[in-house]
């Protein structure tokens, strides 16, 4: 399962309503630590975000090193994920960092778990078009 950055944020100390990690180690979700990949570009993003919000650098690095040593993180800069981020965002997505990690979830043909609004609003297409599932926290949570 690809995870979006932001169930990856509270790593670095940033508070988000939904702590999925926290809920697949306490054996909440159906989900095992080992199974979640994470778009290298989500290390980006959490970085950005910890910038802006003033987190200390040393736990923002602390963060990436436990997500490196925990998930495989996998590399934006995959033809097939930059051709179908390109596609998503010219067609579906605003956004281009949602783009590609929509695209990683697609090309790797792994379920994505975010909170997003916009890509859920478009989760049925992506779902049919692409054959794969996305899931919220909630929606994960009702599936055990």
């Amino acid at each position: 399962m690809i995870l979006d950055t932001t169930y990856l944020l509270p790593l670095a100390g940033i508070s988000v309503d939904v702590d999925l990690l926290r809920g697949i180690v306490e054996g909440r979700l159906p989900l095992d630590l080992s199974d979640v990949k994470v778009s290298l570009i989500s290390l980006f993003e959490l970085q950005a975000k910890a910038a802006k919000l003033d987190i200390p650098v040393e736990r923002v690095v602390k963060a990436v090193e436990a997500i490196e040593r925990a998930f495989t993180v996998v590399p934006f800069t995959i033809p097939e994920i930059i051709e179908i981020s390109f596609s998503l965002r010219k067609a579906l997505l605003k956004d281009y960092i949602d783009s590609v990690i929509v695209a990683t979830a697609i090309a790797l043909k792994e379920p994505l778990a975010t909170e997003d609004e916009d890509i859920h609003a478009i989760a049925r297409v992506i779902e049919k078009k692409y054959g794969i599932k996305i899931y919220s926290y909630s929606r994960l949570l009702h599936s055990t």
